[in-house]
């Protein structure tokens, strides 16, 4: 029996088929939940998946949408490019597509946000298309299954895994297929101490064989992050509202609503008082650590109270006063989530 085939009888027994986005399944259910699920674990994203399609049951509900109110329902998840691009690509969709996704490979790569892989896991798991996936779960099994040396990030590696997963791939069940090699490596084949007793193409495992599970796949070479500091400045009016502001529509947390961010070394009461007028009084409060991809940032919460209202900051482009106790719908960064919800 080959791996497909063995693969398929395990997930007939084992599988995964009761997930939020599987029942229904439908096309742009498939697309919403793919993209929440890069570089994301399904735990994490199943309340999230579950908030947006009730808020936005189908493609035409999300292009007619404002962009805050899907930033919003993102708050948290991370990598934000990923709801701007959904929010663009429901657009093309309702443009181009008259409101379907297209079943085309090649169509699907072409709209916002959708690359090689995601396209490729709609066609088959929307489309039952024979249409081989690579994301983290499947390069680490077949990383493993054929003992396949060097960082999968590296483009001979992914190219040749590329290869191996479209050959693999069967003619029959392919969106089966494709749930049950994401599934094998979400619950058995993972990457710490996987189940290798009880997974069912151990008899095929390379890795196994060897005795060097966990040796693949070969990790990413090291880098040490930077870490970069900052001042980030809760200013309070009377009212005790906060001012926010909407950062650009690209770079880290593009498009979100954030705190005044400062230099480590500026004075925020100067600051304060020279931006808006008067200060009554302020309070350093405990850092706060937030990790990205590419560098740690330490932020420094600073409260701030004004002697007034200064309601003319609404008169601001991207600026608004915020009431915690009535929040608005706004997208917000993870770490003025917390400093301003807990």
């Amino acid at each position: 029996m080959n791996f497909a085939s063995t693969l398929l009888d395990w997930y007939d027994e084992h599988g995964r088929k009761h997930l939020p986005w599987q029942n229904p399944r439908s096309p742009y259910r498939v697309w919403i939940s793919e993209i929440m699920l890069q570089q994301t674990q399904v735990d994490t994203v199943i309340p999230y998946f579950q908030r947006f399609i009730e808020r936005f049951p189908d493609v035409h509900t999300l292009a007619q949408a404002d962009i805050d109110a899907v930033l919003h329902l993102w708050t948290g998840l991370g990598y934000y490019a990923r709801a701007r691009n959904l929010h663009r690509c429901a657009q093309a969709i309702v443009d181009t597509h008259a409101g379907e996704l297209p079943n085309d490979l090649e169509a699907l790569k072409a709209l916002p946000g959708i690359g090689p892989s995601t396209a490729a896991a709609i066609c088959s798991l929307a489309f039952n298309k024979a249409t081989a996936i690579l994301d983290g779960n499947v390069k680490r099994v077949l990383t493993r299954l054929h003992a396949i040396e060097g960082w999968p990030g590296k483009p001979a590696v992914e190219s040749a895994l590329w290869q191996i997963a479209q050959e693999h791939m069967p003619k029959q069940r392919c969106s089966d297929y494709t749930q049950a090699i994401m599934d094998l490596g979400a619950t058995l084949c993972t990457r710490a101490k996987p189940t290798c007793m009880h997974c069912p193409t151990q008899s095929m495992c390379k890795a196994f064989a060897q005795g060097e599970q966990t040796r693949y796949p070969e990790k990413k070479p090291k880098k040490t992050n930077p870490v970069k500091h900052c001042q980030m400045l809760v200013i309070r009016n009377t009212n005790d509202e906060v001012l926010l502001y909407q950062r650009p529509q690209t770079g880290i947390w593009g498009g979100l609503w954030s705190l005044p961010e400062i230099p480590v070394e500026d004075d925020p009461v100067d600051y304060a008082e020279t931006t808006f007028g008067p200060v009554h009084k302020s309070n350093t409060t405990e850092h706060i650590k937030h990790v990205f991809s590419h560098y740690t940032l330490m932020i420094q919460p600073v409260e701030i109270w004004l002697h007034d209202k200064h309601t003319k900051i609404m008169e601001n482009t991207g600026q608004l006063w915020y009431n915690p106790h009535f929040p608005q719908e706004l997208g917000l960064a993870a770490p003025v989530k917390k400093l301003l919800h807990g």
